[in-house]
């Protein structure tokens, strides 16, 4: 039994040897044919691909006329070949590979974008609603009722009792002449006590008793917080001595901190829905009443005022609320979903979807975005379909084949001067749209002198220079590399 199991594991291991054995020959044989037909092809095959420029993939934009190291990195430089620029701003995938690849679309929509904000605020008082509370004459105080700050008064509440003795000697004369009957002197009496400060009030309840009443009671004429009570019984008051303050609580302010970079989005009017967490499910409805013009330089932010009712006076001061502000108007707007963005950090792309497989760059410039969905102003259409997932692989790709995305047209308005380098050069060629010259270095980019082909900025500096003069370049830097801006002969060379 024992023999039988020894041949049978020695037949499975020469089995396996040969095996790999035979693995290991074909795999030498396809080697050696694919060797054999590399050897076979003729060495004019690579040379007939004609080189149209060599590029640095990390800064596709710049060409160069011919290899060697990239001035930029330290990468050699990649050449781009005639038959392979056919669309040199497209790349192009296999179709059946989409779904491995992980590739998404969305179409670029047109519609109304409902847009709003959620932030947080905080309750406070409406400095609006506020009573102050004051001496009208000299006088004692004789009696403070029980009150202390914070305490919630309602109307008319009483606070403290005031004997004013000044008040004695003019009701007693005021009493005198209404036995007289007359009427004139009783009149000039009665002007008398209102102008001591006496509430007309007290000067009714006068006359009807017909008994002098010295003693003023001090009453709150709102009802709302109690926040400030300078005043004790056996005290001397004088006239105008502020002696209690009261914040009324029929509406509150709901203090509301907006980011600096929504600031442009709020609009006094706006409507704004509240929700605390101390009525858990209750939705408070207010509008912006105020947008302060102060920003909070540690926050980065702007103060919104909303004013919302408060009419069974649940809502108190320091209260946290979460806020949603919603836009005053709604328009039709275009707009993609924000996952397909790409911010390179000085510009925004997406990755436009085409038929057979090729994607586009493209630069769009973008609006507000809310929920997901963010607007776009400038750089497409409504219909055309972009990459949602994957399109920063596919952006990766177009880097490495020196793709360069479209670009907006910006107007002359809006665009910012930028400083310009200066070298010398001789043109090689030139027409409306760029210029190829071999220049010295630009010392102020550190870059060694060379052949490269240039974008004009203006097709009019062309005007009066062909291949072969000698110039002064002053070019820029922009998002898309270098740019020609000025471009002139010496001085004195015909």
């Amino acid at each position: 039994m024992s023999t039988r199991i020894w041949k049978g594991a020695l037949l499975t291991g020469l089995s396996i040897a040969l095996g790999a054995a035979g693995g290991y020959w074909f795999a030498q044989q396809r080697m050696s044919a694919m060797s054999d037909t590399t050897a076979e092809q003729p060495p004019e095959t690579q040379e007939e691909r004609k080189v149209l420029y060599w590029y640095d993939p990390m800064s596709p934009q710049q060409k160069f006329d011919k290899p060697g190291k990239s001035p930029f990195m330290d990468m050699e430089l990649v050449p781009r070949y005639a038959d392979s620029a056919a669309d040199s701003a497209v790349i192009s995938i296999d179709p059946s590979l989409t779904q491995n690849l992980g590739l998404r679309l969305a179409t670029v929509t047109r519609g109304v974008l409902a847009s709003s904000l959620d932030v947080t605020g905080v309750l406070a008082f409406n400095e609006r609603d506020v009573a102050v509370i004051q001496s009208r004459t000299a006088g004692f105080v004789e009696r403070v009722y029980a009150r202390a700050p914070g305490d919630v008064l309602k109307a008319n509440a009483p606070l403290a009792d005031i004997l004013v003795p000044e008040w004695a000697a003019a009701q007693e004369e005021f009493l005198a002449l209404k036995g007289n009957g007359d009427a004139d002197l009783l009149a000039a009496a009665r002007q008398r006590l209102r102008l001591t400060g006496m509430p007309a009030t007290l000067i009714t309840q006068v006359e009807r008793s017909g008994k002098v009443q010295p003693n003023m009671t001090l009453t709150s004429p709102i009802g709302g917080v109690l926040q400030e009570l300078d005043v004790r019984e056996g005290m001397t008051v004088a006239a105008g001595k502020t002696l209690a303050r009261v914040n009324g609580l029929s509406s509150v302010w709901l203090a509301v901190a907006v980011p600096e970079s929504e600031a442009g989005s709020i609009v006094v009017g706006q409507t704004v829905e509240a929700r605390l967490p101390a009525f858990p499910g209750t939705v408070l409805n207010g509008t912006v009443s105020a947008i302060l013009p102060e920003t909070n330089p540690d926050s980065r932010t702007i103060r919104v005022r909303v004013e919302l009712p408060n009419p069974d006076g649940r809502l108190r001061p320091g209260l946290t609320a979460q806020v949603r502000l919603n836009h005053s108007t709604e328009q039709s707007v275009l707009w993609v979903p924000s996952e397909a963005l790409i911010r390179t950090g000085r510009r925004v792309l997406v990755m436009l979807a085409e038929d057979a497989g090729r994607y586009r760059p493209v630069e769009v410039q973008l609006g507000q975005e809310n929920e997901g969905k963010t607007v776009v102003l400038k750089g497409l259409e409504e219909g055309l379909q972009v990459v949602t997932s994957g399109q920063f692989l596919l952006d990766s790709e177009a880097s490495l084949q020196g793709i360069v995305a479209s670009t907006m047209e910006t107007p002359p308005s809006t665009a910012v001067a930028s400083a310009l380098h200066e070298a010398d050069g001789q043109i090689v060629e030139i027409n409306n749209n760029d210029v190829t010259l071999a220049h010295g270095p630009f010392k102020t980019l550190g870059m060694p002198g060379m052949t490269m082909t240039f974008p004009l900025a203006d097709p009019a500096l062309r005007q009066g220079l062909k291949a072969g003069d000698k110039v002064r370049i002053a070019v820029s830097q922009t998002d898309d590399g270098l740019r020609v801006e000025h471009l002139e002969k010496p001085g004195g060379q015909p």
